[in-house]
């Protein structure tokens, strides 16, 4: 397992959007632990639930259900591990994509992401929430505009750990890999899935890296700062 705690990436604009997604995820954790015993129900009727969604005769309260559950987290380490990720791999996304086209793009990841997961499962009644959807569209998008940065990286080894610089396409190509033989596991477990929306991740990170490759191709343009 690597954990990276920052890149050594120099962006040119200031990462707005980045700054406003942690926010409001912040807020929303916020208001979730305001509910007290009312947060399961809040969960069950107002987060994406993929047998729900599924049913016939879909509704806009479907599609927003699936904004929604991208800024909802299950608890602290839930949050804090998904923010992490998100400033270190946001901000020079954003940067090459500009702000305007990444608030499109990270609410378009998110999107894929909660799709993937609701078709991987289209039975589960388990309420699906996370920004790791549309974060992983950002790793992936990450992982082809910049395979060479280098990312300060945090490996444990048993009782020592080790801090070392290892390339983007090391670190984030391992985290794919992960995500795909653990989602490949849990269909073919009991049930056909577990308790992570592994499906969710591998789905935005391959949005991500599409997006990737489309803009490594064009001519780059940024909105103006």
């Amino acid at each position: 397992m690597v954990i990276p705690l920052r890149d050594i990436n120099p962006r040119r604009t200031f990462p707005f959007v980045t700054i406003a997604l942690i926010a409001i995820n912040f807020l929303f954790f916020l208001y979730e632990l305001s509910l007290g015993q009312r947060l399961q129900g809040f969960f069950l009727q107002s987060a994406f639930v993929p047998a729900e969604y599924f049913e016939p005769g879909g509704t806009l309260e479907d599609g927003k259900s699936i904004v929604l559950s991208m800024f909802l987290h299950g608890g602290w380490s839930h949050l804090l591990g998904n923010m992490l990720y998100l400033w270190i791999f946001g901000d020079n996304v954003e940067d090459r994509l500009g702000h305007g086209k990444f608030i499109l793009f990270y609410l378009g990841c998110g999107w894929v992401a909660t799709l993937a997961h609701g078709y991987s499962n289209p039975a589960s009644i388990i309420p699906s929430i996370g920004a790791s959807g549309a974060i992983a569209g950002v790793l992936g998008a990450y992982l082809i505009m910049f395979p060479k940065a280098r990312v300060l990286t945090l490996i444990p080894l048993g009782f020592f750990i080790r801090l070392t610089e290892l390339p983007a396409l090391f670190v984030l190509g391992f985290w794919f890999l992960l995500q795909l033989f653990s989602g490949t596991a849990a269909l073919a477990g009991p049930g056909g899935h577990g308790g992570v929306a592994w499906w969710a991740h591998i789905g935005g990170f391959v949005a991500g890296l599409l997006v990737g490759v489309l803009v490594k191709v064009l001519p780059e343009r940024r909105d103006p700062t």
